[in-house]
């Protein structure tokens, strides 16, 4: 255990140490190729900052993880469809920040990074085993994986409206997966060693995209979302749903949010991905929080979704059920006392507007 422990260190604090580093640089280059994310004040924007900041950090922690295969990495057929699937979603990333392009190209690029890790790589979502019955995908297994990959990779990207709140998340996810990864013996598998070194990377970024954000992500981001996707379908899926589930509770709070704003805007009339101000991130904002504490209290929440993940794996599976159900009650009691689905309350929506305003001076 020392020994395994010792390389996990190695592989986290090398990919760390570069991410870290190389930020520095890829602050200079949004500069240099005006990759920069303007404070803006039109209706729906999500963003919260006051300055004009470099993006093309999701850059940088593509190139700690890039370091971090060559050094610790083996090359396979899966590791090659996943560097593939990994330049086609960093690249496209790239030409958005610099030049925002529209969502449906973004959306195409998606389907064909998800598409080479579906049939070059050929890892699938196929078989799954609930309740005693055994559902056998067959053809539509393809499109089932692609599609969760996509969602996953956008997912994250939704999420970041607050400096530091992506790449904390996705740390918590790493993290989580790697420690049921020592206690079930899978140190050294391929999903071992992509999540360890997403985590360094991850981290390295984190430094600099905690508040106040020196960068941020932009749409690099969705690289990290693209990890967790493949990391999910790697081993972590399996022929019993809750397999496939683990790794899904962990991001408990990035997917209630999406969901909650896809029937919060379908209930208004608006497109699913339209970009509005009530995100959980929102909510906490009008409820007088700081943006550290906003971020925090999501960290803390996300923690406990994660610790009910790891009692329902590791320890006792009835105590970790109980934990899902408590935080399930919890998050429907905020969900009836905020806007977060629904906006009837008029006075908490211009508390929100007037927060974020404040922020912004």
């Amino acid at each position: 255990m020392k020994v395994q422990l010792w390389s996990a260190s190695k592989i986290v604090i090398t990919t760390f140490v570069f991410s870290a580093i190389i930020m520095f640089l890829m602050r200079k280059v949004a500069h240099h190729v005006n990759a920069m994310d303007i404070p803006r004040n039109e209706e729906g924007n999500r963003h919260i900052h006051k300055t004009a900041t470099p993006k093309l950090g999701g850059v940088g922690i593509f190139l700690a993880f890039l370091l971090g295969y060559m050094l610790f990495g083996e090359q396979s057929v899966r590791m090659n469809s996943i560097l593939i699937g990994s330049f086609i979603i960093i690249l496209t990333s790239i030409v958005d920040d610099i030049n925002p392009i529209k969502a449906t190209h973004k959306f195409i690029a998606h389907i064909v990074a998800a598409s080479v890790i579906v049939f070059y790589g050929g890892i699938l979502l196929d078989v799954i085993t609930a309740f005693g019955y055994t559902f056998d995908f067959g053809i539509l297994s393809y499109p089932i994986t692609i599609l969760f990959i996509v969602a996953c990779t956008n997912i994250i990207n939704l999420i970041d409206g607050l400096d530091g709140l992506s790449g904390g998340i996705c740390s918590i996810f790493y993290i989580t997966i790697a420690i049921i990864g020592f206690f079930q013996g899978r140190f050294g598998s391929l999903v071992m060693v992509l999540t360890l070194i997403m985590l360094g990377s991850t981290l390295g970024f984190l430094l600099h995209n905690f508040h106040p954000a020196k960068i941020f992500a932009g749409d690099g981001a969705t690289f990290m979302g693209f990890i967790i996707a493949v990391i999910t379908l790697l081993e972590f899926k399996g022929p019993a749903l809750i397999s496939f589930f683990v790794p899904v509770t962990i991001l408990g709070i990035p997917i209630l949010d999406t969901l909650f704003a896809i029937i919060r805007r379908l209930l208004k009339g608006q497109a699913p991905f339209q970009a509005d101000k009530q995100h959980l991130h929102h909510q906490l904002l009008g409820m007088n929080f700081s943006q550290t504490s906003t971020v925090l209290i999501i960290y803390g929440i996300n923690i406990l979704f994660a610790g009910a993940t790891l009692i329902f794996v590791l320890k006792d599976p009835f105590i970790g059920q109980i934990l899902f159900i408590i935080i399930f009650i919890l998050v429907v009691w905020f969900v009836f006392h905020t806007t977060i689905i629904s906006d009837k309350n008029p006075e908490r929506l211009k508390k929100i507007e007037e927060k974020i305003r404040i922020i912004k001076k």
